[in-house]
């Protein structure tokens, strides 16, 4: 059975997924602090991040049409990806803009036909206690059928996350073919309807939805952790007990005052 709303033109809702992801990790020296960040650089440089977002494309079923990306110095990447519900037609791909947007498609944004996906990395640390944080911030906007929330599980899984902050909204209108309006298109009571089962169980979360505005928030932390996944140049091993307690304290009090917005200082 096809229910499918049977639209007038083109479906006009706009879908915009933004979400933060933050890894967390111990750097003992201000050495080890240096060569994490510049470790977190090279993993995610701009090149492995066009690659997730390719494979984000693919996911969601939309089409690039451009690629524009760029390291930083002295730390961080950017990449932003154009897409579209579908190829390109050969009228399209004779049209003067369109041969512009393919020929310099890694270094210049063109016209989009619908869509976008962008990826902005910031890695930082802090002066005195050992903590380094990485975040990633990404937001995945569609047109048409096409949508940003098919892409939830690979994301989460293309980082190392720890606390997630995802936002999900819909805006514009379409109409059906007896030109009745409609400022939703499909099924939504919270964005972790979207998540599969077994992410979800590793994380503790919050929602914050205003449904009347179809705007939809929902906060991820991560539950439980193993030390030596954020131990930098060192083991588990090497440390006292005393030492892991406290390295867990920071890294626990990091992770909260991220996700509750708060300093506990």
């Amino acid at each position: 059975m096809n229910n499918k709303l049977k639209l007038y033109g083109f479906n006009n809702l706009t879908k915009t997924l933004s979400f933060n992801i933050y890894d967390i990790c111990y750097t003992k020296t201000k050495e080890d602090q240096k060569r994490y960040i510049e470790y977190i650089d090279e993993q995610y440089n701009a090149k492995r991040l066009t690659d997730i977002l390719s494979q984000v494309t693919e996911t969601i079923g939309a089409c690039i049409l451009n690629i524009a990306k760029q390291d930083y110095e002295p730390q961080g990447a950017s990449v932003t990806i154009l897409i579209s519900e579908e190829p390109l037609t050969d009228e399209e791909l004779d049209d003067s803009c369109n041969k512009g947007i393919l020929e310099f498609r890694d270094s210049v944004v063109g016209h989009l036909d619908k869509s976008h996906i962008t990826v902005h990395t910031y890695p930082e640390s802090h002066p005195d206690d050992g903590i380094s944080t990485f975040r990633v911030d990404i937001d995945v906007s569609t047109c048409g059928e096409i949508s940003p929330l098919k892409a939830l599980k690979l994301l989460i899984s293309s980082f190392d996350s720890d606390i997630l902050n995802l936002d999900y909204r819909v805006r514009g209108f379409t109409r059906d073919l007896n030109g009745n309006k409609h400022f939703i298109d499909h099924k939504i009571t919270s964005i972790q309807d979207y998540i599969p089962e077994d992410v979800l169980a590793a994380y503790s979360c919050i929602d914050t939805n205003v449904y009347q505005e179809k705007i939809f928030h929902t906060k991820m932390l991560l539950k439980e952790f193993d030390l030596d996944n954020y131990l930098f140049s060192t083991e588990k091993i090497n440390l006292s007990e005393e030492e892991r307690l406290e390295i867990r304290k920071k890294l626990r009090t990091e992770m909260e005052e991220i996700y509750y917005g708060k300093n506990y200082a």
